[in-house]
């Protein structure tokens, strides 16, 4: 009976550690998306910069 325990103990204890290297890898996975969605978002954003479009502006009163 001791060592059905210990087994199951063992198992739990694999399938946690499976549990958390699958947690890890998939939030490893969010961090290398989230940073080139980024990356894409900044060279948009200095893309779309056009300094010569609003250089003067006419006020009336």
């Amino acid at each position: 009976m001791q060592i059905g325990g210990l087994n199951a103990a063992l198992t739990a204890a694999n399938d946690s550690g499976l549990a958390q290297a699958v947690g890890i890898a998939v939030l490893s996975k969010t961090l290398d998306l989230s940073q080139q969605q980024g990356q894409q978002l900044v060279q948009m954003m200095s893309q779309s910069v056009q300094p010569n479009l609003v250089k003067h502006v006419d006020l009336r009163i």
